[in-house]
């Protein structure tokens, strides 16, 4: 009788265990296809067109003749740009997904500091004509700092909820190197420098980027966990 019921119990399990990973299967699929979904789409249209009008405005000639000004405002939109991204990818549906983003922004354009760095100045003059290129403008580092953090967090044990950060950093920092690749091309040391990346080649990497590491997230199971943290799966 005891193997009857283990076998019972067993069949038992065994036809709950179906129907779950079929749900879970199902999520998976339903938040992968969200990604793509007509909010994100437009949300990512509407980067594009951010990033066309932003530029129109900083060649506007009384922002050319102010140099802190242009900066300032470069560095900004740097900024709106990685916000925006990392806005697409995770969707606003609570209080903390607002400083989810606001800090993605702020990564995306405090990387301009080590220009000063390497300057060794807090002078704008010396902070624009640098010898070469600041270290963290070399598009090599990015998967180096981004796996690096992801080391830390599991050396540190930290919580599921702060699984994106590696994917925040990777969008903050990339969407501002292929900005900049406009103007110097992408530094990939130890081979060197790509020719300048074509303006609307530019527009478009940085509109289909949110969705690029949203795949990316989901392959690598991480964007299920943060399904879970949001309650619900991932949209904009």
């Amino acid at each position: 009788m005891r193997g009857f019921h283990s076998k019972l119990d067993s069949a038992s399990m065994g036809g709950v265990a179906v129907p779950l990973n079929l749900a879970v299967e199902t999520e998976k699929a339903q938040a992968l296809l969200q990604t793509f979904s007509s909010a994100s789409l437009l949300a990512s249209a509407g980067l594009g067109l951010f990033c066309l009008l932003a530029d129109h405005v900083l060649q506007a000639p009384f922002v050319l003749q102010h140099v802190w000004l242009r900066a300032l405002l470069d560095n900004g939109v740097h900024g709106l740009i990685g916000l925006w991204s990392w806005a697409i990818v995770i969707g606003l549906r609570k209080k903390s997904d607002f400083y989810e983003v606001a800090l993605a922004g702020f990564l995306a354009s405090i990387i301009d500091l080590d220009h000063f760095y390497l300057a060794g100045s807090l002078s704008l003059k010396a902070a624009l004509n640098l010898p070469h290129r600041p270290p963290l403008h070399c598009s090599s580092v990015i998967p180096v700092l981004c796996f690096s953090l992801r080391l830390l967090m599991w050396a540190l044990r930290l919580k599921d909820s702060w699984c994106s950060l590696p994917w925040m950093l990777f969008v903050a920092l990339a969407s501002h190197h292929v900005r900049d690749g406009t103007r110097h091309g992408l530094w990939l040391w130890p081979l060197g420098h790509t020719p300048p990346i074509s303006y609307w080649l530019y527009v478009t990497i940085t509109a289909t980027l949110p969705h690029l590491c949203s795949v990316l997230m989901y392959l690598t199971g991480t964007r299920d966990m943060i399904s879970t943290k949001h309650g619900v799966a991932i949209d904009v």
